[in-house]
């Protein structure tokens, strides 16, 4: 059950970002387009709801509760992202919005998008790791927290990995080759 919810939140996040800009730009109703982005957080609440009450009902801890979680955190912390990076595109084809901006490819410019994109995820993970906390802590100490401390572990070595690439290119940035602009 915990995992079909999560793949109906998922399409739902999309769903909604779909509608809310259809509605924005399309529809030219953009208060009604935002009230629908809005709307994308209560599928997050409804999820972790759930996960709560499955394990208050006795269910044994296993790997689905540790995506509901990891999932919740990477979309709390993605997901403003996301919409926005979505919007932008949509404007600029939709409404006659600017260009998107680009991602810089090289120097400074890069390492800081780097880490800006790091702490994301970072966040992201960390989101995570409080919820798989507060779930092993709810469980207590008689049920398997197991795959739930598996998860955790996941969460640091993604931590690890954005660290390491921010690190990268703050140490040693990209270059831009001779002759580009």
């Amino acid at each position: 059950m915990i995992v079909t919810l999560i793949i109906i939140c998922e399409v739902g996040f999309w769903v909604l970002l779909a509608g809310g800009l259809a509605l924005r730009y399309l529809a030219k109703m953009p208060r009604t387009g935002a009230a629908v982005l809005l709307m994308e957080p209560l599928l997050e609440v409804v999820l972790l709801v759930v996960t709560a009450v499955d394990l208050k009902n006795g269910a044994e801890p296993d790997w689905k509760h540790g995506l509901a979680a990891v999932y919740i955190g990477f979309t709390v912390a993605l997901g403003h992202r996301t919409i926005k990076w979505v919007d932008a595109r949509v404007a600029h084809r939709f409404a006659g919005g600017p260009v998107p901006e680009r991602a810089p490819k090289y120097g400074t410019a890069r390492a800081v998008h780097e880490r800006k994109v790091a702490g994301q995820w970072i966040l992201a993970a960390v989101i995570a790791l409080g919820l798989l906390q507060a779930a092993v802590w709810y469980v207590g100490g008689d049920g398997d927290v197991g795959s739930l401390r598996m998860w955790q572990q996941k969460m640091l070595i993604a931590i690890g990995i954005n660290v390491i690439i921010a690190a990268r290119y703050t140490v040693f940035p990209k270059r831009a080759p001779v002759g580009a602009r």
